[in-house]
C-alpha cells in the first residue's frame, strides 16, 4: 500500500497544471502576460502621437517665420521703390526742386504714390517689427510735408511795396534830408511768424469763430489749420491730409482723410477724424475720436484721451468710399506712445475715454 500511495503522489507532482490556472512563485504567464503587453503600446503610441503634434508644431512655426520673413522683403522692397518715386518728383535727396512751372500733375502723382506707401504701411503693420513700422510712419510723414510745402510753394505769393512807399514818402517829405525821419533797425527779438494759409487749403489766426468746408473745397486737398483759439470746425468731405497746429481750446469734426492727420502743438481740444494714419505730437490734454486703419502715435504728450469716431453727416458714406478707407476696421485704441518703451505697462501719456463721455450728438 504504501508504495502504491508513493506512486500516486509522485503521480500527481508530475502531472501538467491546467491552462486556466494561474502560475506559482509570480510566473506573468497567461492573461497577466497579456495585459502587460496592453498597457506598454497604449504608453508609446501616446508618446508617439505627443512628439508628432510637436514635430508639426515646430514646422508651422518655421513656415510662418519663413512667411514673415517673405513680407517684409517684399514690404521692404516695395516700400523703398514708391518712396525713391515720391522723393523725385518731390525734388527729394539731392534732386532739383519743382517750382512755379512744374506741372501740378507732378504733385497729384506724388500724392497717389504716398496713398500706395501708406496702405502698404497698413498693410505691413501686422507681421512687421515694431521699430520698422516707426521708420515708415516717420518716412510718410518727411514726404507728406515736403508734399505740402511744394504745394504751398505753387501758391500765388502776395506783392509787397514797403519800399517803394518809403521812398515815395521820403521824395514827397519837404523837410530837409538831415531832418527826415530815419528808420529805426528791427527789434533784436521778432515776435512769432504768423502762418497765413491759402484761400481754400484751411483756416489760420482766427478767435471764437465757426468755420467749415464742403465737400468740394477737400476733395484731395491738402488742409492745413492753424494758430486756432476757441474755434469750431467742421469740415464736410473727403482731403488728402489734415494738419492742425497750434490750436487752443478749439473742435473740429473733420470726415474721411485718405492720408494722414497730424496734430501738433494742441491744447483742450476735441477732434473727430477718420484716417488711415494719425499721429500726435506735443499735445495735451485732448480728446480724440478717431477711426484709423494703422496704429496711431503719440509723441511729447500727456493727458490724450481716444474714442471711436462718432460724427455723421449727409453723405459720410460717399466720402467713405472715395477716401479708401475700410469702414470697418477701426484700430482707435491700438496707440503707440514714442516716450514709453516700457513693456507690460500701460502708458501714462494717453487713455481710454470713459465710455459714459463718448458724444454721439454733435449738432
Amino acid at each position: 500500500m504504501e508504495s502504491a500511495d508513493a506512486a500516486a503522489a509522485a503521480a500527481s507532482s508530475t502531472s501538467p497544471v491546467p491552462a486556466d490556472m494561474p502560475a506559482a512563485n509570480g510566473d506573468m504567464g497567461g492573461p497577466r502576460r497579456g495585459l502587460g503587453l496592453g498597457l506598454v503600446p497604449e504608453r508609446l503610441q501616446k508618446r508617439e502621437q505627443e512628439r508628432l503634434l510637436e514635430v508639426e508644431r515646430r514646422k508651422q512655426e518655421r513656415q510662418n517665420q519663413t512667411v514673415e520673413e517673405e513680407k517684409s522683403e517684399f514690404f521692404a522692397a516695395a516700400f523703398a521703390r514708391e518712396r525713391e518715386a515720391v522723393e523725385a518728383l518731390l525734388g527729394c535727396a539731392g534732386q532739383e526742386a519743382p517750382g512755379p512751372g512744374v506741372d501740378p500733375a507732378r504733385l497729384d502723382e506724388a500724392a497717389s504714390r504716398l496713398q500706395t506707401l501708406q496702405k502698404l504701411l497698413n498693410d505691413g503693420v501686422l507681421y512687421l517689427a515694431p521699430y520698422d513700422v516707426r521708420l515708415g510712419q516717420e518716412a510718410l510723414a518727411r514726404l507728406q510735408g515736403a508734399l505740402a510745402e511744394r504745394r504751398q510753394e505753387l501758391q500765388p505769393k502776395k506783392r509787397f511795396a514797403f519800399k517803394s512807399r518809403r521812398k515815395e514818402a521820403a521824395a514827397q517829405d519837404p523837410r530837409p534830408a538831415a531832418e527826415a525821419p530815419q528808420l529805426q533797425p528791427p527789434p533784436s527779438s521778432l515776435p512769432p511768424v504768423q502762418v497765413h494759409v491759402p484761400p481754400g487749403s484751411g483756416f489760420s489766426n482766427r478767435e471764437s469763430q465757426t468755420l467749415q468746408m464742403r465737400a468740394e473745397e477737400l476733395y484731395q486737398r491738402d488742409i492745413l489749420l492753424t494758430g486756432l483759439t476757441d474755434c469750431t470746425i467742421r469740415l464736410y468731405g473727403n482731403p488728402n491730409t489734415l494738419r492742425l497746429t497750434q490750436a487752443r481750446g478749439c473742435t473740429v469734426l473733420c470726415g474721411p482723410v485718405s492720408a494722414s492727420v497730424f496734430l501738433d502743438d494742441c491744447v483742450g481740444c476735441v477732434l473727430a477724424v477718420a484716417c488711415q494714419q494719425l499721429r500726435t505730437h506735443s499735445t495735451r490734454d485732448t480728446r480724440i475720436f478717431l477711426q484709423v486703419t494703422s496704429r496711431a502715435i503719440v509723441e511729447d504728450c500727456s493727458g490724450v484721451q481716444f474714442a471711436p469716431y462718432t460724427w455723421s453727416y449727409p453723405g459720410i458714406d460717399q466720402d467713405f468710399e472715395g477716401s479708401g478707407l475700410d469702414r470697418n476696421k477701426n484700430n482707435w485704441k491700438d496707440v503707440d506712445d514714442f516716450n514709453w518703451l516700457a513693456r507690460g505697462v500701460a502708458s501714462p501719456n494717453w487713455s481710454i475715454l470713459p465710455e459714459e463721455e463718448w458724444i454721439t450728438q454733435w449738432d
